[in-house]
């Protein structure tokens, strides 16, 4: 998957120091103070600029427009049976969670988002969560 470097080169190195800055709860880590993102990163992250290089992955058809956003190895070996049905389908740009809430959201109420939209999805749905994702994009609302 591409993307924009927001973290120093040894980031995943440095995870288990940081760990216990983990301000959500379930496997998804955030923290406001992630000493790994680096001065430009927090910028890039926060206007959502990181995530241009993605549409390249979505040209190749790597990852769909919307879906369940692809989640990193060392979370997916953590997952319950319910959570690993967030796989079922191509990870994509955007999806239900970015726009109920983004960097906010308990990670338990970000699957359960992912698992109802893969059990309701349609080209309608779509349509709708890629005029919210702009909105929310634009808004800069929850980006962290």
């Amino acid at each position: 998957m591409y993307k924009l470097r927001s973290m120093c080169v040894d980031a995943e190195e440095k995870f288990k120091e940081v760990q216990a800055q983990n301000q959500t709860d379930g496997i998804a880590f955030k923290s406001e103070e992630d000493l790994r993102i680096t001065k430009i990163g927090k910028f890039i992250r926060r206007t959502s600029i990181d995530e241009l290089p993605q549409f390249w992955n979505f040209l190749k058809g790597d990852m769909s427009l919307i879906g369940p956003r692809p989640p990193l190895p060392r979370e997916v070996v953590l997952y319950t049976p319910y959570q690993m049905q967030r796989l079922l389908v191509k990870g994509g740009l955007a999806c239900t969670a970015q726009v109920e809430g983004r960097s906010n959201l308990p990670f338990d109420e970000w699957v359960d988002y992912d698992i109802q939209y893969i059990k309701t999805r349609s080209f309608r749905t779509d349509v709708v969560l890629c005029f919210r994702t702009l909105k929310a994009v634009f808004h800069g609302k929850d980006a962290k």
